[in-house]
């Protein structure tokens, strides 16, 4: 039986997502969230609607019903599941909110360079992908 409520796409390859989803993944004792790395081989964009370029901007992951959410939304449906939903609660104020999703932007534009990453445009072109 699939348990799956949330869906979390992730650069397998940033060592920071890797250790967020590796927490995530450690306190996902009731199996709701699936990770999948955006980077492995056998990942299919086309199944899911998100190209390698949108991925790598900012974290993006499907709910059951099979709707896309991004950015902070990610992390508050994901730490919900795995029951630290408190963790996250405040960042559903609206200032927080706003205050905290700024800082993911700023985080999603330079997470690339801060981790000593090939830019965006570097990987897809290693990956053949568009970046329009």
């Amino acid at each position: 039986m699939n348990r799956t409520k949330l869906t979390i796409f992730f650069d397998g390859e940033c060592p920071l997502c890797k250790r967020e989803v590796d927490f995530m993944n450690s306190r996902n004792q009731k199996g709701y969230l699936r990770f999948i790395d955006i980077n492995s081989s056998n990942f299919s964009f086309d199944k899911y609607g998100i190209t390698y370029k949108q991925a790598m901007e900012r974290i993006h992951a499907l709910k059951s019903d099979g709707s896309v959410i991004r950015d902070i939304k990610v992390f508050q449906h994901a730490y919900s599941l795995i029951d630290l939903g408190w963790i996250y609660a405040p960042t559903k104020l609206p200032l927080i909110d706003k205050l905290l999703s700024l800082i993911y932007e700023v985080w999603a534009k330079y997470r690339l360079k801060i981790t000593l990453r090939p830019s965006i445009e570097k990987l897809c072109e290693q990956k053949g992908c568009d970046i329009s």
